[in-house]
């Protein structure tokens, strides 16, 4: 049986993970990054691709006559033609929940980061001026606990279930949206999107984007929060409006955690890079499903779908 041409696309998202348990499933070419046109010659002659944010479109997958799977390295398929794999009959496999307790952990780091005040206090001492205090401590910037307050999570799938649970465990009151409209739990209390936003101190984002959640917080909604509120989007980039963040986050004592934007990488002279205030904001470029043991678990889960190829 000739040996399958396995061509990775854009082998720099997996960091500095393993991958030569690809070397046993055939032929392995390795592409850090693949421009959108790059990716024909790339995979003309390939059996196997596998693609992370990589678009594959009809055009492309008829030009890849020998193509009979497409490996995706994320959940998401939105980057593939579905329908054009199915009328090719080439298959597409992704991998699902091997970034859930990664994305848990970083909600409440960027929870954390943001309500302790962080940068402040990180600052105040490595510039010398706790050093010169006349007492042993500092508190010009106020924090809170998560116990007793209200937290509102909007989605309420394995990883807003992952955040809720340990949410309660940390004492707070917790409420999800669904933006499915499906009812999944008897645990926490269901709102309507305009409950939790004006009754909740914290809220995290943990949706897919489509129809029913692009741009499902815009200004006026962002603007019926609490005064002191904490938002967390660790969903999709669009399901915050970013023009609305940047506008009243200079208007309002609201904070705003961001893993995800609408365009990644952030575009060049973005709203966001222009906010006068900096405390009440914290972006992470897209690394909440991307710690170590989650990488690990993901290209472990690829080379089972290629191994499990007829």
């Amino acid at each position: 049986m000739p040996s399958r041409k396995i061509v990775l696309l854009d082998a720099l998202t997996f960091g500095d993970t393993d991958l030569s348990s690809f070397e046993s499933l055939g032929d392995v070419e390795v592409y850090q990054t693949t421009s959108p046109g790059e990716v024909l010659e790339r995979i003309t002659d390939a059996d196997v691709i596998v693609t992370n944010k990589v678009v594959i479109d009809d055009k492309l997958m008829e030009s890849a006559t020998s193509l009979k799977l497409i490996c995706i390295a994320a959940t998401g398929m939105n980057n593939i033609d579905l329908e054009a794999a199915k009328k090719r009959n080439i298959e597409v496999r992704n991998v699902a929940g091997y970034s859930t307790d990664s994305v848990i952990q970083h909600t409440f780091s960027m929870l954390f980061y943001l309500m302790a005040h962080s940068r402040y206090y990180d600052e105040y001492v490595k510039s010398g001026a706790y050093s010169k205090s006349p007492v042993f401590t500092d508190v010009s910037k106020s924090f809170f606990q998560i116990k007793g307050k209200k937290w509102g999570i909007i989605g309420l799938g394995s990883i807003g279930r992952g955040v809720a649970n340990i949410a309660s465990a940390f004492g707070a009151e917790v409420s999800y949206y669904s933006t499915s409209g499906v009812n999944r739990t008897e645990d926490y209390q269901r709102a309507s999107i305009d409950e939790l936003l004006k009754s909740c101190d914290i809220i995290s984002i943990h949706a897919p984007l489509n129809e029913k959640t692009n741009n499902l917080l815009d200004y006026e909604q962002l603007l019926t929060c609490k005064d002191g509120a904490i938002v967390l989007n660790l969903g999709r980039g669009g399901i915050i409006n970013e023009d609305a963040i940047a506008k009243i986050i200079d208007e309002k004592n609201i904070s705003f955690g961001l893993d995800v934007l609408n365009h990644e990488p952030m575009l060049p002279n973005h709203p966001l890079s222009s906010v006068k205030n900096k405390d009440n904001l914290y972006i992470t470029p897209h690394i909440a499903w991307a710690s170590v043991e989650a990488r690990d678990t993901l290209i472990a889960s690829v080379v089972e779908n290629i191994s499990s190829l007829n």
